[in-house]
């Protein structure tokens, strides 16, 4: 990944490569500082597999952390500041960093963890800048964690393989001009990221670093591309209009209404509107469909598959519904040391005469139209997505039932449009105080997995097996 920018570098070294407020670096700028940060990282043993924890502010230096990393041979674990300390925590000891890249506001998360932190602001250790390769394609890249359904985070283990045929499909769908300035606005700790920081960064394109798309007006840049999700975009333009420098908008992460697509070709302004799916396991997107009317997701990108399979793994006829099984060069290596989930997740491709190739079970269900398009359904278990973020409700489930005056929740997402809908806790417990539940769980959860409503029941409804009734809390409108 890596390569891509230092190519870029030396094709327009004097170019904008990130800009930030009044912070910008060119891709000089960046090459060099980054080479200086991995020399520091080799020192400190990272190299080949070595994982490094990134936790630093939307500045410039982020972007240098991300690079260094992948330069000294090692592979980043994405941390967002936001995030509670107990989460960082966890997904520290999980992944196994051996080092953790931050700035000294950020130090005293970092108490307890018995690796090495630089604090990017405070300098780090002189070393001789590190130059040529640093991985090879079948190395660790980065690892993003998303949310478990037993309680526990799982980190999605991306080889630089994989991420490379991702941004080499991104390269020629999209033109340098469209990418000439990208907003980038989506935590590190989600896969958009991936997109909004390399696409550009190979291309000669300047990525515009914001806190949040609601940042997007108070940017001098004209920006040219935004990537983001349906509802968040939709926020935005019942409080703004969108920047008349904008040509190409990318949309993921939640189904894509047609009236939204409409609302964006009526700009006048906006002459692409992409319809985007992928889980973080297939390295970003999957699928991909330029939206005229008809909001599918489209078809697979360049170099990967996509299956339309039955319960037990049968191709299903065009028009019927089926889980989806996605192959090729985007399936990840699996999740960071849990060898059994990625064993039930990642199976055998027998669709391909590649030796070895696996496909990744999404859960989602679709049906594959006669011209080959697909159309998303929803999910066939309780993960969900809720304003482009991945949730799995049993995660939440736990967190609330490890405290002592809950006995028992099950969290849904309440129906509503794209930005209304929330989440619903229902519980069963002795004296609900809403906010004294709130304040514990955003200990370990960070802010967009704590519900918003809370129910207090006697007992929750269950199926005739003993399983909690998902279908009759649905009935059960909060007062």
């Amino acid at each position: 990944m890596h390569e891509l920018v230092e190519r870029q570098a030396a094709l327009t070294p004097d170019a904008c490569a990130v800009v930030a407020g009044r912070a910008r670096l060119t891709y000089r700028d960046l090459d060099e500082a980054a080479a200086e940060l991995a020399g520091a990282l080799r020192d400190l043993g990272v190299t080949d597999e070595v994982l490094v924890g990134v936790c630093v502010r939307r500045t410039p230096w982020l972007i240098v952390a991300i690079l260094a990393v992948l330069k000294a041979g090692g592979a980043y674990v994405a941390l967002d500041p936001q995030f509670p300390e107990q989460r960082v925590e966890f997904m520290l000891a999980d992944s196994r960093a051996r080092v953790v890249l931050t700035e000294s506001v950020q130090r005293g998360k970092f108490a307890g963890f018995d690796g090495d932190v630089l604090e990017l602001d405070q300098g780090w250790p002189t070393g001789t800048p590190l130059t040529g390769a640093g991985a090879s394609a079948e190395h660790l890249a980065y690892v993003l964690y998303t949310s478990g359904s037993t309680g526990r985070p799982k980190g999605v283990a991306i080889s630089h393989r994989s991420a490379v045929a991702f941004l080499e499909w991104a390269r020629t769908q999209f033109t340098a001009e469209d990418l000439r300035y990208t907003l980038c606005s989506t935590s590190i700790c989600f896969d958009l990221s991936v997109f909004e920081l390399f696409a550009p960064l190979s291309c000669g394109g300047t990525v515009v670093l914001v806190d949040t798309l609601l940042h997007l007006s108070f940017v001098p840049e004209p920006v040219t591309l935004i990537n983001t999700v349906p509802s968040l975009l939709g926020e935005f333009l019942r409080a703004d209009e969108l920047p008349e420098s904008i040509g190409t908008v990318n949309l993921a992460g939640e189904a894509l209404p047609a009236a939204l697509v409409d609302e964006l070709h009526d700009t006048g302004t906006v002459k692409r509107v992409y319809n985007l799916y992928g889980p973080s396991e297939d390295t970003t997107y999957s699928t991909w469909k330029l939206v005229d009317t008809d909001p599918t997701i489209g078809h697979p990108i360049t170099g990967t598959s996509a299956y339309v399979l039955d319960e037990k793994a049968r191709p299903v006829p065009h028009g019927e519904r089926g889980e989806l099984y996605l192959g090729g060069a985007g399936v990840a290596r699996g999740y960071l040391h849990r060898p059994g989930l990625t064993a039930t997740r990642f199976v055998a491709d027998p669709f391909t005469r590649v030796a070895g190739a696996r496909m990744y079970r999404t859960g989602d269900i679709v049906t594959r139209q006669a011209d080959g398009e697909l159309t998303y359904h929803g999910r066939a278990d309780r993960q969900v997505k809720l304003r482009g973020l991945r949730i799995e409700l049993g995660e939440i489930d736990q967190a609330l039932m490890r405290q002592a005056a809950i006995h028992h929740a099950a969290v849904v997402v309440r129906d509503g449009t794209a930005d209304s809908a929330c989440l619903v806790a229902y519980v069963v417990v002795d004296d609900l105080d809403t906010e004294a539940v709130r304040t514990a769980l955003r200990v370990t959860l960070p802010e967009y997995m704590v519900p918003s409503v809370f129910v207090p029941l006697e007992a929750l409804p269950l199926t005739p097996t003993g399983k909690v009734d998902v279908n009759a809390l649905h009935l059960i409108r909060p007062s």
